[in-house]
């Protein structure tokens, strides 16, 4: 017997590990922080310390260590005061299927490797191509490992579509539209499939933030006289920044005017599809040719768990390849493999499927709604707070705002704000993002726990401000000293300010529930 493969003869060996496992998770779950706020310089000597050529001496040894690597200073997305990227807390249902995938290792690349997930994961796809409108017989789709695979995907398919409409493969003439606000995969998916330089088309955006349709139908217009093929149009259902919903119908009714793809990138905004109250903001996506739903996202789903969904079965065909030691043209079982970009592929699709049984499709739209619902109630809070700018109204669950009290410029603000941040990040207990937004600075909360009440953003709030009020008079009397006049930026400045800010936990409001305590 192997002592170290799981096998039948370990079965006890492995439930008394996976018991270890889940208490030694469940102890970090209680974590009063969202992190401790360690550096590379802390954790790097820790995990170069690691003699990878001389094993530990036990499972627990072993499983300290990771505490000491990993676990100690893992980033808890669960916890109310993370409200950074675009990570949401998981769905228990779907957290239990992982150690089912984890285990059984099945590979759902071809029939013979997978049976029952192949037709799972067949069956979520067509499902999910259901929920966006689709025709469920015509449709179909494949589980990818995120939104930048499944964009990387949509404009393959887009190209080869182009190629056989237009009979022409010369991909200088191939060009994506796509607002600036689009996610950067697309520009990334366009380097990769080796197209110009000056292939994606920016298409300027209106008073909302979503695409301009007058200037999307400039634009083709001049893609047209330029004699240059207009490959795709790529519309957004939900911006990283902003959370904002491109006009879906109109941008539909021009892709088809003039014979492009339109691809759907629903990565942040695929939530909606469950939601009993908002799902008609994402009336028009039914008209895509092909569709980004990122579940592990706005469905609470562990990473990785994406789709890319196409309205024509037939497209796929553009990534197919046949090898006759793995899926032989001859082979008359379903593989999967025949649609993907990847060969080995976890089956993610189970973690879905255990939520959809357990939680129920209707109760994850409403926890999706929930952080909808919070993010319209700060920014009315927002709005009210002299203190603070704030960028638009949310559409999802998206809120830009700066601090910016009376007296300090919007120079000024630009260098606070990501001080502000980095001092945060720092100190670990709260954890916001950032963005530039027309040559400004904002911080950035992204919404995506339902447990996160409004007193708790309130006290997220509180600590920003106190934070600013701590870090502002050092950073005039730094820009001062500079004799420029402009604020100084960068890491310097920060570590120039730690001192006085090393007093805030001390000063700032306490029973906010913003955990500005260590």
């Amino acid at each position: 017997m192997n002592p170290h493969l799981l096998t039948q003869d370990t079965a006890d060996d492995y439930v008394a590990g996976m018991s270890r496992v889940t208490r030694l998770v469940a102890q970090h779950l209680a974590a009063d922080s969202p992190s401790t706020g360690a550096s590379v310089a802390d954790l790097a000597p820790v995990v170069d310390g690691v003699d990878l050529d001389r094993p530990a001496s036990d499972l627990d040894a072993a499983l300290s260590e990771v505490t000491d690597v990993y676990l100690r200073d893992a980033i808890w997305f669960h916890h109310p005061s993370y409200v950074a990227h675009l990570n949401c807390p998981v769905a228990l249902p779907a957290v239990l299927a992982e150690g089912i995938i984890a285990a059984v290792n099945t590979s759902v690349d071809t029939w013979d490797q997978s049976a029952g997930g192949t037709l799972v994961e067949q069956r979520l796809v067509r499902w999910t191509a259901g929920r966006i409108g689709l025709d469920e017989d015509t449709a179909d789709g494949v589980f990818t490992s995120g939104g930048t695979q499944s964009n990387l995907q949509g404009l393959l398919l887009a190209r080869g579509e182009a190629a056989r409409r237009t009979g022409s493969t010369d991909l200088t003439r191939m060009r994506v539209l796509a607002t600036e606000h689009s996610h950067f995969s697309v520009i990334k998916s366009a380097r990769i499939m080796g197209l110009h330089p000056s292939a994606v088309i920016p298409v300027p955006t209106g008073a909302t933030g979503g695409m301009s349709l007058v200037a999307l139908r400039t634009q083709l217009e001049a893609i047209r006289e330029r004699g240059e093929i207009a490959m795709a149009v790529v519309a957004t259902a939900g911006t990283t920044d902003l959370g904002v919903i491109d006009p879906l119908p109109g941008i539909a009714d021009l892709a088809a005017e003039y014979g492009a793809w339109l691809h759907v990138d629903a990565a942040y905004g695929g939530g909606l599809l469950l939601s009993l109250r908002r799902r008609h903001l994402l009336d028009g996506i039914e008209r895509a040719d092909s569709v980004t739903v990122d579940f592990h996202k706005t469905f609470f789903q562990p990473v990785s768990s994406s789709a890319i969904i196409v309205r024509d079965a037939v497209t796929l065909a553009h990534v197919t390849h046949h090898a006759d030691y793995l899926n032989p043209r001859t082979a008359v079982t379903p593989n999967q493999v025949d649609k993907s970009l990847q060969t080995t592929r976890r089956f993610d699709a189970l973690k879905l499927w255990m939520t959809l049984r357990v939680t129920g499709a209707d109760a994850v739209g409403e926890m999706f709604d929930e952080v909808i619902d919070r993010a319209h109630q700060m920014w009315e809070v927002l709005v009210d707070d002299a203190r603070f700018e704030v960028a638009a109204e949310p559409m999802l669950s998206t809120v830009l705002l700066r601090y910016r009290p009376e007296g300090v410029s919007a120079a000024e603000a630009d260098s606070l704000n990501p001080l502000i941040r980095q001092a945060l990040l720092d100190r670990g207990d709260v954890m916001v993002a950032g963005t530039v937004i027309d040559g400004r600075a904002w911080l950035k909360f992204t919404l995506l726990n339902p447990d996160t009440s409004l007193e708790h953003l309130r006290g997220i709030l509180e600590t920003i401000a106190a934070t600013g009020d701590q870090l502002l008079p050092a950073l005039r009397d730094a820009a001062l000293r500079d004799g420029a006049g402009a604020p100084p930026q960068g890491p310097d400045v920060l570590d120039e300010l730690r001192l006085p800010f090393e007093t805030l936990a001390a000063r700032a409001p306490q029973g906010t529930g913003a955990g500005v305590t260590r």
